[in-house]
């Protein structure tokens, strides 16, 4: 009957929902399978039940037993040595490096060495000559180039001032030959010419050349005061006291006599005016150094600083003062 054929006016009919055929179905599944199994047959006759596959197992490795590790906390004993290991590392690093540093120095010093071999070349002798030069002397080369005029007009005026003895040698020669009472003088004159030239190029032209060299306090302080004490001989000279084997003013005014030769106390003026000359140039000198020196910025400290460091450096007084000493602990044990 159709649809339409029914009356949407009438009673409903009573619809008991788990008669449903679906519903049925879920709630009272077929027993046919269980009831034809047969688990001694030789294939089983279940045919909706999909065959499932079990995975091999893999092999485990054994298990080991958890171990607990301790806690361990550093010890202030074992952080300090630690820490002296390290400062202990470090020092022999460093120690290391200065000696390598130590050693290429000394590498570098020895090669400059062999390159710039420098010969002395004063006095300049012959090479066949068997006196060597004992001196090197460089204006160009050691002096500032501020201080070179300087250094060596003090150098024109050793040599002025080793002529000007020659002379006076000669002068006292001639007033020996004309006066044979004055044998001293001429005697005096040959002992001042042999003493004097080396003393003065040792006693201060020396130690101004080492201080305009190398700007050293101590060696200016040691020329200003022997080349003070030069200038006050270079006075004496030239006032020529008879007796003292100077040609000076004085001794060559005392041989205007008659009964000798004018060529004699005209030779002696001579001389006397070289030595005057010689005084002049070394006041003129000694205040152009002393001008240089205040420029330098040098001191009377540092001086003996120079000449104390100077002095505990050197090896024959570090020699001699050992030696004095073991003598001395000597004397006093073999007292005792």
């Amino acid at each position: 009957m159709s649809a339409f054929d029914t009356n949407p006016f009438a009673d409903p009919v009573d619809v008991n929902p788990f008669q449903d055929p679906s519903v049925t179905q879920l709630t009272h599944p077929p027993q046919g399978g269980l009831d034809e199994f047969n688990p001694f047959s030789e294939t089983p006759r279940l045919t909706n039940v999909a065959p499932t596959t079990v995975p091999i197992a893999q092999p485990t490795a054994p298990s080991q037993p958890a171990v607990l590790q301790p806690s361990v906390e550093p010890t202030p004993k074992s952080v300090a040595s630690a820490a002296q290991a390290g400062l202990l590392q470090q020092q022999e690093e460093l120690e290391r490096k200065a000696a390598e540093l130590d050693r290429k120095e000394r590498e570098l010093k020895s090669s400059a060495a062999n390159l710039n071999v420098r010969q002395n070349n004063w006095p300049p002798l012959p090479q066949k000559f068997p006196i060597k030069s004992c001196f090197y002397q460089d204006f160009s080369a050691d002096i500032p180039a501020d201080y070179q005029q300087t250094c060596k007009m003090l150098y024109y005026l050793w040599m002025l001032h080793s002529v000007t003895l020659f002379l006076n040698l000669l002068a006292c020669l001639a007033w020996f030959c004309g006066d044979s009472s004055r044998g001293v003088d001429f005697g005096l004159s040959i002992l001042w010419f042999m003493l004097f030239t080396p003393c003065a190029f040792l006693c201060w032209y020396r130690p101004i050349y080492k201080a305009f060299r190398s700007d050293n306090s101590f060696s200016f302080f040691v020329f200003f005061f022997v080349f003070f004490c030069q200038i006050a001989i270079y006075i004496i000279q030239t006032v020529g006291i008879p007796g003292w084997g100077d040609s000076g003013w004085i001794a060559a005014l005392s041989v205007l006599n008659p009964k000798i030769s004018l060529a004699i106390p005209i030779i002696m003026m001579v001389v006397a005016g070289f030595f005057t000359l010689c005084s002049i140039l070394s006041l003129f000198l000694l205040k152009r150094v002393h001008a240089l020196y205040r420029r330098t910025g040098a001191s009377f400290q540092q001086a003996q600083e120079e000449f104390s460091q100077g002095i505990l450096t050197n090896r024959n007084f570090r020699n001699a003062a050992s030696g004095v000493a073991a003598s001395a602990a000597r004397g006093a044990f073999q007292g005792n």
